[in-house]
Protein backbone atom coordinates (compact mmCIF):
# COMPACT_ATOMS: atom_id res chain seq x y z
CA UNK A 1 0.00 0.00 0.00
CA UNK A 2 1.04 3.43 -0.73
CA UNK A 3 -0.77 6.69 1.09
CA UNK A 4 0.14 10.05 0.43
CA UNK A 5 -0.50 12.20 4.06
CA UNK A 6 -1.07 15.34 3.63
CA UNK A 7 -1.87 17.84 7.00
CA UNK A 8 -4.27 19.69 6.31
CA UNK A 9 -6.75 23.02 8.33
CA UNK A 10 -9.73 21.83 6.29
CA UNK A 11 -10.71 19.08 3.52
CA UNK A 12 -13.70 18.51 1.61
CA UNK A 13 -14.65 15.58 -1.23
CA UNK A 14 -17.41 15.92 -3.88
CA UNK A 15 -19.23 13.83 -6.75
CA UNK A 16 -20.77 15.15 -8.94
CA UNK A 17 -21.44 18.50 -7.16
CA UNK A 18 -22.43 17.02 -3.73
CA UNK A 19 -20.37 16.78 -0.78
CA UNK A 20 -19.26 12.75 0.21
CA UNK A 21 -17.35 13.88 3.42
CA UNK A 22 -15.34 16.81 4.62
CA UNK A 23 -13.22 17.19 7.90
CA UNK A 24 -11.35 20.53 10.03
CA UNK A 25 -8.02 20.07 11.32
CA UNK A 26 -6.37 16.45 10.62
CA UNK A 27 -4.64 14.71 7.68
CA UNK A 28 -5.88 13.99 4.36
CA UNK A 29 -4.59 10.29 2.84
CA UNK A 30 -4.75 9.60 -0.85
CA UNK A 31 -4.49 5.53 -0.38
CA UNK A 32 -3.33 3.11 -3.28
CA UNK A 33 -3.33 -0.16 -2.63
CA UNK A 34 -1.07 -2.96 -5.40
CA UNK A 35 -1.28 -6.34 -6.14
CA UNK A 36 0.66 -8.19 -3.02
CA UNK A 37 -1.06 -5.88 -0.38
CA UNK A 38 -2.87 -7.94 2.66
CA UNK A 39 -5.03 -7.15 5.60
CA UNK A 40 -1.47 -7.02 7.26
CA UNK A 41 0.21 -3.64 4.81
CA UNK A 42 -3.89 -1.94 6.02
CA UNK A 43 -3.02 -2.43 9.83
CA UNK A 44 0.56 -1.31 9.53
CA UNK A 45 -0.32 1.91 7.69
CA UNK A 46 -3.66 2.30 10.00
CA UNK A 47 -0.58 2.19 12.76
CA UNK A 48 1.49 4.38 11.47
CA UNK A 49 -0.93 7.01 10.23
CA UNK A 50 -2.75 7.53 13.83
CA UNK A 51 0.66 7.50 15.52
CA UNK A 52 2.42 9.85 12.58
CA UNK A 53 3.98 13.00 14.95
CA UNK A 54 3.41 15.88 12.08
CA UNK A 55 1.27 17.91 14.28
CA UNK A 56 3.40 21.15 16.36
CA UNK A 57 3.20 20.88 20.22
CA UNK A 58 3.31 24.35 22.00
CA UNK A 59 6.78 24.58 21.44
CA UNK A 60 6.25 24.67 17.77
CA UNK A 61 8.09 21.50 17.05
CA UNK A 62 6.35 18.31 15.31
CA UNK A 63 5.51 15.95 17.90
CA UNK A 64 1.75 15.43 18.48
CA UNK A 65 0.10 13.03 15.90
CA UNK A 66 -3.53 13.37 14.68
CA UNK A 67 -4.83 11.46 17.48
CA UNK A 68 -3.37 14.11 20.04
CA UNK A 69 -4.33 16.80 18.42
CA UNK A 70 -8.20 14.96 18.28
CA UNK A 71 -7.91 15.52 14.09
CA UNK A 72 -10.12 14.00 11.99
CA UNK A 73 -8.66 12.00 8.36
CA UNK A 74 -10.25 12.33 4.94
CA UNK A 75 -9.53 8.75 3.15
CA UNK A 76 -9.31 8.86 -0.71
CA UNK A 77 -8.96 5.94 -2.46
CA UNK A 78 -6.20 6.87 -5.30
CA UNK A 79 -5.32 3.85 -7.52
CA UNK A 80 -3.33 6.81 -9.67
CA UNK A 81 -0.27 6.54 -7.08
CA UNK A 82 0.93 3.09 -8.47
CA UNK A 83 1.23 4.91 -12.25
CA UNK A 84 4.58 4.63 -13.75
CA UNK A 85 5.87 7.45 -15.74
CA UNK A 86 9.29 6.02 -16.49
CA UNK A 87 8.53 4.72 -19.79
CA UNK A 88 6.83 7.20 -22.34
CA UNK A 89 4.45 10.01 -21.64
CA UNK A 90 1.13 7.38 -20.64
CA UNK A 91 1.13 6.46 -17.46
CA UNK A 92 1.38 2.54 -16.94
CA UNK A 93 -1.31 1.56 -14.41
CA UNK A 94 -0.15 -2.23 -14.12
CA UNK A 95 1.07 -2.36 -10.37
CA UNK A 96 -2.31 -0.83 -9.39
CA UNK A 97 -4.87 -3.50 -7.72
CA UNK A 98 -8.04 -4.37 -9.58
CA UNK A 99 -10.72 -3.01 -8.05
CA UNK A 100 -11.70 -6.73 -5.95
CA UNK A 101 -8.80 -6.50 -4.23
CA UNK A 102 -8.26 -2.94 -3.57
CA UNK A 103 -11.94 -1.66 -2.78
CA UNK A 104 -12.22 -4.38 0.26
CA UNK A 105 -8.33 -3.37 1.80
CA UNK A 106 -9.56 0.28 1.32
CA UNK A 107 -12.33 -0.06 3.28
CA UNK A 108 -10.76 -1.85 5.70
CA UNK A 109 -7.82 0.32 6.37
CA UNK A 110 -10.58 2.95 7.21
CA UNK A 111 -12.20 0.41 9.75
CA UNK A 112 -8.52 0.01 11.17
CA UNK A 113 -8.44 4.00 11.89
CA UNK A 114 -11.62 4.13 13.03
CA UNK A 115 -10.81 1.47 15.54
CA UNK A 116 -7.86 3.55 16.74
CA UNK A 117 -10.45 6.31 18.15
CA UNK A 118 -10.34 8.52 14.66
CA UNK A 119 -13.19 9.85 12.83
CA UNK A 120 -12.69 9.38 9.09
CA UNK A 121 -14.42 10.53 6.12
CA UNK A 122 -14.37 9.30 2.97
CA UNK A 123 -15.15 9.61 -0.79
CA UNK A 124 -16.48 6.89 -2.95
CA UNK A 125 -14.04 4.15 -4.39
CA UNK A 126 -14.12 4.07 -8.15
CA UNK A 127 -15.54 7.49 -8.69
CA UNK A 128 -14.69 10.14 -10.24
CA UNK A 129 -13.86 12.64 -7.17
CA UNK A 130 -13.24 16.55 -6.66
CA UNK A 131 -10.88 16.67 -3.53
CA UNK A 132 -10.32 20.43 -1.77
CA UNK A 133 -8.13 20.66 0.74
CA UNK A 134 -5.73 23.51 3.07
CA UNK A 135 -2.66 21.76 3.26
CA UNK A 136 -1.19 23.22 6.26
CA UNK A 137 2.62 23.78 6.25
CA UNK A 138 2.93 22.33 3.67
CA UNK A 139 3.17 19.16 5.11
CA UNK A 140 3.41 16.33 2.82
CA UNK A 141 4.55 12.82 3.24
CA UNK A 142 4.27 9.17 1.32
CA UNK A 143 4.45 6.09 3.29
CA UNK A 144 4.80 2.18 2.40
CA UNK A 145 4.03 -1.01 4.08
CA UNK A 146 6.53 -2.51 2.00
Amino acid sequence: MRIVVQRSKEASVTINGSLTGSIEQGLVLLVGVTHEDTEEDARYLADKVAGLRIFEDDGGKMNLSVQEIGGQILSVSQFTLYGDCRKGKRPNFMAAARPELAEPLYHRFNELLRERGLTVATGRFGEMMDVRLVNWGPVTLILESK
